[in-house]
C-alpha cells in the first residue's frame, strides 16, 4: 500500500522516470508473488505425483491434491486482464524442477509409510518422468 501512495506522489509532481521505476518494482514483486505461489503448489503435486510411481497406487485423496494444485497452479499463472500467462512453460519447468527434490524429501515421509529415505525414494521414480507429467497435466488441464 505504501508503494501505491508513493506512486501517486510521483505522478503527481510529475516524476514519470521515477513512477515508471517503482512501477517496474511493484510488476517484479508481484512476480515474485506468483513464483512462490507455484512453486508451493508444484511441490504438493510433484509430491503427490512421485507417491502415485513408486506405490504404484493412488488414493482419493492424493488425486484431489493433485486436481487442486493443478488448478491452482494455472490460476495463478493466468494475467486476467491482459491474458496470457506469468510464466512461460520453459519457466514452469524450472520451477518444477527446482521444487522435486523438496517434493522428494516430503513424499518420503509420507510414501511406504516412510520406510525409505529421499535417496532411496528417488530410486524408486525418474525425475524427468515425473516432470513430465506434471507439465502434460499442466497443458491438458
Amino acid at each position: 500500500m505504501e508503494e501505491l501512495m508513493e506512486l501517486r506522489s510521483l505522478v503527481q509532481r510529475g516524476d514519470v522516470q521515477s513512477a515508471l521505476m517503482l512501477i517496474d518494482e511493484l510488476e517484479e514483486m508481484s512476480k515474485d508473488d506468483k513464483i512462490n505461489k507455484i512453486y508451493s503448489y508444484a511441490v504438493v503435486l510433484l509430491l503427490h505425483l512421485i507417491k502415485q510411481v513408486a506405490e504404484q497406487r493412488s488414493t482419493s485423496s492424493w488425486e484431489v491434491s493433485i486436481r487442486n494444485s493443478i488448478f491452482s497452479i494455472q490460476r495463478t499463472n493466468k494475467r486476467r486482464k491482459s491474458g496470457g500467462n506469468y510464466l512461460s512453460d520453459r519457466e514452469l519447468r524450472e520451477i518444477l524442477e527446482e521444487s522435486y527434490d523438496l517434493a522428494l524429501d516430503n513424499a518420503r515421509l509420507e510414501a511406504f509409510g516412510g520406510a525409505y529415505d529421499a535417496i532411496a525414494l528417488g530410486k524408486m521414480v525418474s525425475q524427468p518422468e515425473i516432470i513430465e507429467q506434471a507439465i502434460q497435466m499442466l497443458r491438458n488441464s
